[in-house]
């Protein structure tokens, strides 16, 4: 065993992905539905294999370049995440989600401070214990810019590998509650106000006709319909498309068929008996005039039309004025089809009365022309792509990184946002411009996910590493008790302060609220148990502008944490 740590020692980048490998797969088991998840394993499985070497004489350390350079990449790509979403909340019903977001950051903060000072915790477990506490695990690498940055203050014989390692510990601690609780409290708390959120759910359900469920489920339904049909009715015989049209305004032909032959579609082409023809419409106009020019027929030829795939950024703010009645009486809208919508990085449930927001992203897919104008009347149309903006990337990094660097006095010393912060805001406004312009900066969400997911376990194992070598001459049976009673107290209070204030303040609707007090803590996993619970897709409704506004405040909580604690 000695010489396996030997070897993993002499060969970092072994040593970091055996860790990360590790904490994935450990990340991916649960017991009774929760596990760990990769970036808690990841702290907690470099904790372990550090100690485990430090008992054999080997000391298992990663550069902090690496480590600065992962975190600086994750920092960027939540940014990118946020940023449409935090534009959003700044105006409308998004001041309540952002209103939440703040009480439960700022109680959260307040109570890890108090707690860390009451109880005389060293320096580091503040970070630590918000870090956990609060399941924002980027908030360990603000944490440790502020002792970087030399705005805390060390006591004598504490050195900054010390407090790295009590930011860990502290986290390590207080991160399984952290996830617990929240989910346990988001869960039951309709129940504690004696509320059935699921009737709650049902009401909302029918009046935004949002679909029920907790997930996503395939549907027959289309409201566009395609068919074919052969040209038996004399009538017809001889009179223009244009003529057709005309008296059937409420079709379209999309393919006319002769003789095992495409011709072009103009008004001018006379129809002849025979013909198939591709009609296109809403479904139920397709059964209004049965026998209007014949029997239906199964035509691959007539029926081999392309179908677009777009993305629809909403920009013009006229159309969101539009009643959903009068959105549907639009030109060609009944020939596209909505399969997604997009708020800040998040799915959101469609309903039949369901109301668009500026930068909302619509996915819809139908007839390219129809596609085209219909986009063009809501915003922006963009089609997929799987290519990345490099240069813009970065441009981004470039701009988040000199953001850092700007200086202002706090605190009775100097203080910025630094690289990570800095990073953050760059994401924001880089993800802001693009998301109204789209012809530049493309980033994949696939991307995106690979700097986050990939920034932030790399990160996180690299401190578990660095922190394991002096993990155990800190850490006591008193101190662990001490920070898991803080890192509960911060967990458990602020849910519930919210909910009150959504509630009683707010008038909120309670399975909306379920997904506003998730989303205040920035976690997906309660939005997805209560979406479960009362069997809605209801709560995710209020996740969005809450998790991006949260998502931002506290990983730069971590930072003030450690400032305001000493």
């Amino acid at each position: 065993m000695s010489s396996l740590f030997t070897f993993l020692g002499s060969n970092p980048f072994i040593l970091l992905f055996v860790t990360v490998g590790l904490a994935v797969w450990i990340g991916r088991q649960s017991i009774g539905g929760y596990g760990l998840g990769m970036v808690a394993a990841a702290i907690i499985v470099g904790c372990g294999l550090s100690v485990w070497g430090s008992a054999y004489g080997v000391k298992l350390q990663l550069d902090n370049f690496t480590k600065s350079m992962f975190y600086y990449l994750f920092m960027y790509g939540v940014g990118l995440r946020v940023g449409p979403s935090f534009v959003n909340s700044l105006g409308g019903d998004g001041l309540k989600f952002t209103g939440l977001a703040f009480v439960s950051c700022l109680v959260g903060l307040f109570l890890v401070v108090a707690g860390s000072q009451l109880l005389n915790l060293p320096p580091g477990a503040a970070g630590g214990i918000l870090a956990g506490s609060q399941t924002m695990s980027a908030a360990i690498g603000s944490a440790e810019e502020a002792v970087n940055a030399g705005v805390v203050t060390l006591p004598a014989g504490t050195t900054a590998a010390d407090v790295s390692s009590m930011i860990a510990l502290s986290y390590g601690l207080t991160y399984i509650w952290g996830t617990v609780g929240i989910i346990l409290i988001t869960k039951y708390l309709p129940k504690w106000w004696g509320i059935d959120a699921r009737a709650s759910a049902r009401e909302y359900e029918a009046k935004f006709g949002v679909a029920s469920g907790d997930s996503k489920t395939l549907t027959g339904w289309l409201p566009a319909a395609l068919r074919a049909y052969k040209l038996e009715n004399a009538a017809w015989a001889g009179k223009p498309v244009g003529t057709f049209l005309k008296a059937n305004p409420e079709y379209r032909v999309l393919n006319v068929v002769r003789d095992g032959s495409k011709l072009g579609v103009t008004d001018d082409l006379p129809l002849q008996m025979g013909d198939v023809i591709a009609l296109g419409g809403r479904r139920e106009t397709m059964t209004e005039k049965m026998g209007l020019i014949g029997p239906e027929v199964s035509d691959r030829m007539a029926l081999d039309i392309p179908l677009d795939r777009a993305d629809i950024v909403v920009t013009n703010k006229d159309a969101l004025k539009l009643t959903q009645e009068e959105m549907r009486a639009l030109p060609d809208v009944n020939q596209v089809q909505v399969v997604k919508l997009e708020r800040g990085g998040i799915d959101m449930p469609l309903g039949t009365n369901t109301k668009l927001q500026r930068l909302d992203i619509v996915t819809v897919v139908g007839l390219k022309e129809a596609v085209t104008k219909v986009g063009s009347f809501f915003g922006k149309v963009v089609r997929p792509s799987t290519a990345t903006d490099l240069l813009t990337l970065s441009v981004g990094m470039i701009l988040g990184l000199l953001i850092g660097t700007i200086q202002f006095p706090a605190f009775g010393a100097s203080v910025g946002l630094g690289n990570a912060g800095g990073l953050l805001v760059s994401g924001v406004i880089v993800s802001s411009i693009v998301s109204r312009v789209r012809f530049f900066g493309n980033t994949p969400n696939e991307a995106r996910n690979i700097l986050e997911d990939l920034g932030l376990v790399v990160f996180v194992a690299i401190v578990g590493i660095n922190a394991g070598n002096s993990l155990l001459t800190q850490l006591t049976g008193l101190l662990a008790v001490k920070i898991l009673l803080v890192g509960f107290v911060a967990c458990s209070i602020p849910p519930v302060i919210v909910w009150s204030i959504g509630y009683h303040v707010f008038k909120m609707n309670p399975a909306v609220l379920m997904g506003g007090v998730a989303g205040a803590r920035s976690h997906s996993g309660p939005c997805r148990e209560a979406a479960v619970e009362i069997q809605s897709n209801v709560p995710w409704i209020g996740f969005p502008v809450a998790y991006a506004v949260s998502g931002v405040l506290l990983t730069v909580f971590g930072y003030f944490a450690m400032v305001l604690a000493q």
